[in-house]
């Protein structure tokens, strides 16, 4: 990603211009994930998965040897219940050939990777894709490593190469942008009331007071 894409406008990110890769949510490595709470990379990534949906971004799954691994994790799966991840023997998913075919038909070259682990999963795609000329943001709430230190260091290393760490929700809200694009307001709020924390139960909230009549009691 060169320095003049890195600033600006045209830095932000678009629907029309993004596509995602989701990599390697299986049990064996959520099994060792360390870096983050599990529960939490579940709920963010679920969420980017989501967002993604709504605002028609192609997001392509892919997993690695899942018949030992385990399959993708069904909250993720059934997002695109009819997409069947895309299984691989290549530690390195940007080395398969399907992958980065799917991405390339796309025509889109701002590329959103999450996965697991951080320093090895994530961290070798996005290195390469950047240096293929790809502007690659790596959601690091919705990927992990086995340790803190491993998922920092990743983090650490993929910014000196040219690529971006973003988290999901600001991935959500780069995509919508303005609120008066009216045909996403609904699906991103549902979204955020379903995965944004405190920003969902504060959502609810609003939904609940503004159905109250004034002077109800109790």
């Amino acid at each position: 990603m060169s320095t003049e894409n890195k600033a600006g406008l045209d830095a932000l990110l678009t629907p029309e211009e993004s596509v995602v890769v989701l990599i390697d949510h299986q049990p064996f490595q959520f099994a060792n994930l360390n870096s983050h709470e599990p529960t939490m990379v579940v709920n963010n990534v679920v969420g980017l998965a989501k967002a993604a949906k709504v605002f028609d971004v192609p997001t392509i799954l892919t997993t690695v040897l899942e018949e030992r691994g385990g399959l993708l994790i069904q909250g993720l799966q059934d997002v695109f219940p009819e997409q069947k991840p895309i299984n691989r023997t290549f530690i390195n998913t940007w080395q398969d050939e399907r992958v980065v075919d799917a991405v390339k038909a796309t025509g889109r070259k701002k590329l959103i990777l999450a996965g697991l682990w951080t320093e090895i999963c994530l961290a070798m795609p996005a290195i390469q894709a950047a240096g293929e000329g790809f502007e690659v943001f790596a959601v690091t709430d919705a990927s992990g490593g086995v340790s803190k230190e491993a998922h920092d260091m990743a983090v650490r290393r993929m910014v000196q190469a040219g690529v971006v760490p973003i988290t999901w929700m600001a991935v959500l809200g780069e995509w919508q942008r303005d609120w008066a694009r009216e045909e996403t307001v609904q699906g991103a709020a549902e979204v955020q009331a379903q995965h944004g924390g405190a920003t969902g139960v504060a959502f609810a909230w609003e939904m609940q007071l503004l159905a109250t009549p004034a002077g109800s009691e109790a």
